[in-house]
This record gives C-alpha cells, structure tokens and sequence, in this order.
C-alpha cells in the first residue's frame, strides 16, 4: 500500500506550544496552569516528579470527538476508550461517567474498567496473545464482544465459551495490509505485523467461526496503527473492510458490526493536528452506509494532551561541547523518548523564565543510560536547579508505561478537575520496592 505522509513544522517555541494546547495557560503571577490550577502549586505540595491530569481536558475531547461524528452522520457510533493508553481507575471513571465504553487487552485491565463502573456489555476485548485464563474471564463476565485474531484463538475460545454453556459475540479482527507510515514499532495493520488475520484468509475464517459452537460471529474489527495524523490511512483501511463485509454478506454470512479500532495522533511536535471531520467522513462514505454498528477506539487522543509530567532541575552541567540540564524525571518515568524517539514539548512553570533567554540545550534524567534523553539541542530558557519543568502530552503512555528502574518509586499521580486537584496515585514508599521481595532464610545463615 501506499505511504501517507504527515509534513512536520518548525520546532515549536514556548509560545507556540501554550497557543496548542487550550488547557495550558501562562499567568503573569501563577506562572504555568492547567485548567486554570497553577501547576507550581501541585509541584510544591507533591514534589517531583509528579503527572498532572485534566478531567476536563478529557470530557472536551471527547466532546469534540462525538461532535465530529454526529456531524458526519455517524452520531451512533460506539466509543470503546482504548484503556492501555491511561489505566488510573480516576480517568477510568471519567470516562465510565460520560458514557464510554472500554476496549481492553488484557485481564487487569478488563477488572480495571469493571472496578470503573464500565458495564460488561460495553467492554470489547482485544489483543493478540490472549490466554485460556483472560478468555475465561471475558467469558464468565460477559463483555460485549471479543475480537479474535486468529483461527487458533477461534478455537481456543470456542473450547472455553462452550464448556462454559454461554455463547459470545466475536468479531474477526482484519489485517488489511495498510502502512499507516507511523513508527515501525506502533504499527499493526501491514501483513508483516503480527495483528490480525489476513484480509485475504478473513472470509473462510468467518465460515469456520459460525461453525463452531460458543461463538457468534457478528462482525469485523481492524486497527492499523497509532498517531495517525491523516485520514488517507484510515480510508484506506476501512474500504477494505467494507468489501471485505460486502463479500461476506453476497456469501450468505451476517455481519452486523464492525469495530474500526482507533489510533488517532496528536500533535507532539508542531505537526498538523489529525483531522477528526475528514476522518469520520471518510468512515462514514467507506463503512457508513452498510447498516452496520459502529465502534472506535480513540486512547492517546482522548488523554495524550490532558497530561503533563512535572519534573524539576537537578542542576545544569557544563561541558565544552554541550549544555545538560539535569532533571529529576527520567526514562523509568516516561520512557517514550527512548523507546521511540519521542518528542515532547518542554516548559517552564515559573513565568518569569518565559521571558529568559533561550538556548539549546539536552535535557536529560539522572538513570545510568545514555538513553535517559528527553530532548537534545532543545531550544529552551535558561534554568537553574530546582527550576520546575512541564513536560507536555503526557497523559497517554506516560505513567501506564513507568517503571522502578535503577530503584525509583513510582511518581504521584493528580487530577485537576475544575479549580480543585486531588492525589489520586500517591509517591510509592521506597520500602515497597522491596516490600514483596523474598530473601530465602538459609541466605542468612551463611
């Protein structure tokens, strides 16, 4: 297929990033706030590191969202939030309170939504590799669906759903062999990824699914990929899916739901924002007119922009090639920089270094890794230790993908929700590192 391409702009400037990001305001005295809550505040009260949420970030989002379908006439489309993106059991219930269902991918996070008060009936369940013991569950519970990805699993599940004398819906998930050109390692949807069934083998698998006994099959699913910033993938994608639903119905099979998994990007770095109305349209001219049940799995664009990773300023080094500063966040907390070369926007929360001169300068974290990187030659105001640093579009695949590396506890977590904030993950405690360790006895003894 062919690649789709996103064209970059300038490395954005301070300014240019608060103007990006509706939620971020500058105040002449309060420095840095999210949604209207000073984040020198939160910093101050909580230490750092420390990630901040917006609520309201995250209901406006997906306001607009729904906006962009209704607008295309797909006002029923089903939203399954895509739970890996930000698993806190708070932005879980954000979304359980306005009505979002879940898409899961695994067996903590179907208890995760089920713990949110997310309804059985609105959890979908994928992945690639589930085991006997997560379709047990998604089985016993009852979930809307599950979306199965080969005919080992078709047979896997038939085996446990019929043991078990229920009868689950099932939809196929299609490989459509569309590069969405977005990073090799957050691809799904080309024939060389390890997602999905063949476009080409989908038909007979269908056949197979109906013949077996504990399953229903009811539709279709696909996912091509993560930050998409063009609607030409998604096009792409679901027209195949659409001839792929077309062939089906001629051979005498129904098909009744098709679940065009998410993948919607956001801007990190003064890239064009995805245009939500062109790709509900295209959904709506590929997909829309087959009296189908629409789903979509929005994750990173619901909940990317609604956070920030406070971090502040170990000190600033030196060297007669380069200018480190030194921060007190690192990899183990957000590790996107080195696992994907990410690009963050980076502010000061104090206003005052607004105005400061800027220079270039990497900014780095304190693990023993060259990796432990979030920007080389960033052009930023000048800081001093203890400065506090707002590391933007945080909020998906940020804390969910932290770790304790090199013995660091895990950062406290807040949400901002109007003008009040909460602790909502508090610090972990340097004794629970260790906590569950088990040392054998005899090793005392030597």
């Amino acid at each position: 297929m062919a690649d789709f391409e996103v064209s970059l702009a300038q490395e954005p400037d301070a300014a240019s990033l608060i103007a990006a990001h509706p939620n971020l305001r500058m105040d002449p005295v309060d420095g840095l706030c999210l949604e209207g809550v000073p984040l020198a505040v939160i910093a101050k009260d909580l230490g750092t590191p420390c990630w901040v949420y917006g609520a309201g970030t995250i209901r406006t989002r997906l306001a607009a969202l729904r906006d962009a379908f209704d607008q295309a006439g797909l006002g029923a489309t089903h939203i399954h939030y895509a739970v890996k993106a930000n698993d806190h059991l708070a932005v879980l219930t954000v979304m359980a309170e306005a009505g979002v269902g879940a898409d899961v991918v695994s067996a903590g996070e179907l208890q995760r939504a089920l713990k949110a008060g997310i309804p059985p009936s609105a959890i979908v369940f994928s992945g690639v590799g589930k085991s006997a013991a997560d379709l047990r569950l998604a089985v016993a519970e009852g979930i809307a669906q599950i979306n199965v990805e080969s005919v080992e699993e078709l047979a896997m599940l038939s085996a446990i759903s019929a043991t078990a004398g229920r009868t689950i819906d099932v939809t196929l998930r299609v490989n459509p062999d569309v590069d969405a050109a977005t990073h090799a390692k957050i691809t799904t949807g080309k024939a060389d990824n390890k997602f999905g069934i063949a476009w080409t083998e989908a038909a007979a698998a269908y056949g197979f699914a109906g013949s077996l006994p504990g399953l229903h099959p009811v539709g279709l699913a696909t996912h091509i990929g993560s930050q998409i910033l063009s609607a030409a993938p998604f096009r792409a994608a679901y027209a195949r899916i659409a001839e792929l639903v077309r062939d089906l119905r001629a051979a005498g099979h129904t098909v009744t739901r098709v679940d065009c998994g998410g993948g919607i990007g956001i801007p990190y770095e003064g890239e064009q924002p995805a245009p939500l109305a062109e790709i509900a349209q295209a959904l709506a001219e590929t997909l829309g007119g087959l009296d189908l049940d629409l789903m979509v799995e929005p994750g990173r664009w619901l909940v990317g922009p609604a956070g920030v990773l406070l971090s502040a300023v170990v000190l600033v080094k030196q060297t007669a090639e380069r200018r480190f500063v030194v921060l007190d966040a690192a990899m183990n907390d957000l590790v996107r920089p080195a696992m994907y070369d990410a690009w963050h926007g980076i502010l000061p929360v104090a206003a005052d270094r607004m105005a400061a001169p800027a220079t270039p300068a990497d900014i780095v974290g304190p693990v023993c890794e060259s990796g432990d990187t979030f920007a080389k030659d960033r052009v930023i105001a000048a800081l001093e230790a203890d400065a506090v640093v707002a590391i933007l579009d945080a909020g998906a695949y940020g804390a969910v993908m932290s770790s304790t590396y090199n013995a660091r506890p895990l950062a406290t977590v807040a949400l901002v929700d109007g003008s009040q904030w909460d602790v909502i993950r508090p610090r972990q405690e340097m004794s629970d590192l260790w906590s569950r360790e088990i040392v054998p006895a005899r090793f005392g003894t030597r």
